[in-house]
């Protein structure tokens, strides 16, 4: 009795979603493998009435046994063709998603040299404006006499020199920082190792840059992409991490640029927290690039990020 109840209620499953898929055809705009799986169900929900049909009459029917299997062969058959044509389906929706990072990959590019070129800008706009402002004002303070100068007005002459000269040295590196010549004229090593001399003091970690790339060119975009993403995680350590040490690798592997960034800090918890700015900024320099990433962080565990960036050519 149990395995009639079953039967039944398998016959009522299996017309069930016979029927959905039927009237999922139209939905799916007659694709010929949806069609093809559609009536596999129907078969097999007819297959199931045959099954319950056998367990009420008891008697052989060597015609109704021909039945079944033929109809187990017309079900194998549809499945068979239709997952044929949905691996078709598959490999159209994989080229669809390509294209789709191909264009999204296209867009991000367009924003960020959009930004590199006001960046540019505006570097070129403090070196070639402001900084020959603060020259001269330099050169009419170096030309007073300053034996004949009151004390008072002496020390002012002195301080306001020196904070010129501050000025002008902070206007190089922020006009640096906006746009690195370095990277430009001599590659990525010496570029990193200059920020790094920028920003080291007696209170920040310890700064250790490994490398076999030694004077190696990349493509520019890869370049560039490199140096503001370990930029944005030497800021983010620095001002995040409480770390004493930072590692930075700087790698040639198998002509793919590879990039080890770690620390020792604090950590965080990426289930929990939600990307900031800058991390966002990193993903999306090396979505633009065409680059992976991988990022191991806990609490009270440091930073630990694996950036590669794929199929370079030297140049």
């Amino acid at each position: 009795m149990l395995i009639k109840l079953a039967l039944i209620l398998s016959v009522i499953l299996q017309f069930g979603a016979a029927i959905i898929a039927v009237g999922l055809i139209r939905r799916t705009k007659y694709n010929i493998s949806w069609i093809l799986i559609s009536m596999a169900f129907v078969f097999m929900a007819l297959r199931r009435v045959y099954e319950l049909y056998q367990a009420y009459i008891v008697v052989e029917d060597s015609d109704l046994a021909s039945f079944s299997a033929w109809i187990a062969v017309a079900i194998s058959l549809f499945i068979f063709i239709g997952t044929i044509f949905i691996r078709r389906i598959f490999d159209f929706q994989k080229e669809v998603d390509d294209l789709k990072n191909q264009q999204e990959a296209k867009v991000l590019n367009a924003v960020i040299a959009t930004e590199e070129k006001s960046k540019r800008e505006f570097a070129r706009n403090l070196h070639d404006g402001l900084a020959p402002i603060l020259s001269s004002v330099k050169m009419l303070l170096s030309s007073l006499d300053k034996p004949k100068l009151d004390t008072d007005v002496e020390q002012v002459v002195v301080r306001a020199d020196c904070g010129i000269d501050e000025a002008i040295s902070n206007l190089k590196i922020t006009a640096n920082n906006l746009s690195p010549h370095v990277l430009e004229s001599f590659g990525l090593l010496r570029a990193i190792q200059n920020r790094v001399d920028a920003i080291k003091t007696a209170e920040i970690p310890e700064i250790a840059i490994q490398e076999n790339i030694g004077k190696q060119r990349f493509p520019k975009n890869i370049e560039l992409a490199a140096y503001r993403i370990i930029s944005e995680l030497l800021i983010n350590t620095l001002k995040h991490a409480s770390a004493d040490k930072i590692s930075v690798h700087l790698l040639n592997d198998e002509n793919a640029l590879r990039i080890i960034y770690s620390d020792n800090g604090k950590g965080y918890n990426k289930n929990n927290v939600s990307l900031g700015m800058g991390i966002s900024n990193i993903h999306s320099r090396i979505k633009a690039a065409g680059g992976s990433i991988e990022i191991h962080t806990k609490p009270n565990q440091g930073f630990y990020a694996d950036i590669k960036f794929e199929t370079l050519c030297k140049i």
